[in-house]
């Protein structure tokens, strides 16, 4: 070997070895085993990869009141997707503090035993999806893509993706996922007085308004079940103070002594929703003897 060659080879193996050192790690397989809840995490512009959850949250549907029937609806999609069965993407939708991503998480817990799997989405990541989907691709387990509290301004890269994975791409739908995404605009975009607005005779009229309302409205279509979340009324709230006291150990005369405390905590909140509920019983059952 030339000693011309032998130069230009050593050079040329240095020069990759620099190549690879700044190139991304191969992706980790999950360890499948080591959770039944999953969040897809990235490293700068490295590859994303699944993060098992080591404590998933353990929520009942039992805990979840005043929504029995939004719980049935879910509950029995969620069971025939586990089952094998035809089943649909689950948009919930409505006012904060309702129990919406609670439900999910509850379905989880439910479900676990039965193979079902809960896969965390961030919004910025969602352009991520089709790799989640290879990834999961032929898995026997099932899967719940988890997507919570979603929304797009005009632009986002992440709303174009979530219509794909839905039902929008060249591929088959993978029959062992599903999207499960909470939000409190029914139509994930923001809607203005000026999409219903008529053509206007200027330059910057558009000549399809129409047009423009469907494709805002196009993306909360492709869920097949829309579940919608309302305030709670008074007596309402106050029972969900009730069930989650009970749950904290406190004697029935505790809480009844409660309530016009707890109506004040959500007066001063501005809520009566679940969660405030559940922060109004934390606080006081912390607070007795």
């Amino acid at each position: 070997m030339s000693p011309q060659l032998d130069q230009f080879l050593r050079r040329a193996e240095a020069l990759l070895e620099r190549v690879e050192a700044i190139l991304p790690p191969p992706p980790v397989a999950p360890d499948w085993k080591a959770s039944t809840a999953f969040r897809w995490r990235k490293r700068g512009n490295g590859p994303g990869y699944l993060q098992p959850v080591p404590r998933p949250a353990q929520i009942a549907f039992d805990d979840l009141q005043h929504i029995a029937r939004q719980k049935a609806q879910i509950e029995q999609n969620t069971r025939q997707f586990v089952q094998g069965k035809p089943a649909n993407n689950v948009l919930l939708t409505g006012a904060r503090g309702t129990g919406k991503s609670s439900l999910i998480k509850a379905c989880l817990a439910a479900f676990a035993a039965d193979g079902l799997r809960l896969i965390e989405v961030d919004k910025a990541e969602l352009h991520d999806l089709p790799d989640i989907m290879d990834l999961v691709a032929g898995r026997p387990e099932r899967f719940v893509v988890f997507c919570d509290d979603l929304s797009f301004e005009e632009g986002e890269s992440g709303y174009k993706a979530l219509k794909v994975a839905l039902d929008g791409s060249v591929s088959a739908v993978i029959d062992n996922v599903l999207i499960y995404a909470t939000s409190n605009r029914r139509h994930l975009m923001p809607e203005r007085m000026s999409d219903n607005a008529s053509y206007k005779h200027d330059e910057d009229g558009d000549l399809h308004p129409g047009e423009t309302v469907e494709e805002k409205i196009s993306l909360s279509e492709r869920f097949g079940l829309w579940l919608s979340f309302y305030p709670f009324k008074q007596d309402d709230y106050l029972g969900i103070v009730a069930h989650w006291l009970a749950a904290f150990g406190c004697s029935v005369p505790q809480i009844a002594d409660a309530r016009a405390e707890a109506l004040q905590w959500a007066l001063q909140r501005g809520s009566r929703s679940g969660r405030v509920a559940w922060q109004f019983a934390r606080d006081y059952a912390g607070r007795l003897p």
